[in-house]
């Protein structure tokens, strides 16, 4: 069964917020942006609202759906993941590590990608860019190394 789940980049003053998820969570250790699996019947929005408030204490307003990832860990039929990629940049509060891992705010031209998952550096530009995308991605069984990719620009995603 394929898990779906969001990810909100929150782009401020010329930041990204990203979250460093503790080592005992999936993707331990790796920068992302806040984010985390759908309920059941919950939609990506009421997700991605969810998510963010429960990692970071912050509220966002107007996130804007830019793309859709599916993720392959080893060569199969159907995803492992369905990602919903938002991007936003207007928010209320300020970021607290509510347990789920270090944030971070990191200029835009000094992005962490050699400690992030190595997808994000073929999309996280097109979505700092203002292009939607929809793509997957096949990791080896580990999720260590991309064994293939398909990344197209979309209208919507």
């Amino acid at each position: 069964m394929v898990i779906k789940a969001t990810i909100c980049e929150i782009i401020h003053d010329g930041k990204i917020l990203l979250q460093r998820k503790d080592l005992r969570k999936f993707g331990g250790g790796k920068w992302n942006g806040p984010g985390g699996k759908l309920e059941p019947n919950e939609s990506p929005v009421e997700g991605v609202h969810r998510e963010v408030f429960e990692e970071t204490g912050l509220n966002i307003y107007s996130p804007s759906l830019k793309g859709i990832l599916e993720f392959y860990f080893g060569k199969k039929s159907e995803a492992d993941w369905t990602c919903y990629i938002f991007r936003t940049e207007r928010f209320s509060g300020e970021p607290v590590n509510l347990g789920e891992g270090e944030l971070r705010w990191f200029k835009l031209t000094n992005i962490p990608y050699n400690d992030m998952w190595e997808d994000d550096k073929y999309w996280l530009p097109l979505l700092l860019e203002g292009i939607n995308f929809k793509g997957h991605f096949i990791y080896d069984e580990k999720g260590e190394k991309i064994i293939e990719y398909n990344l197209q620009i979309v209208r919507k995603p």
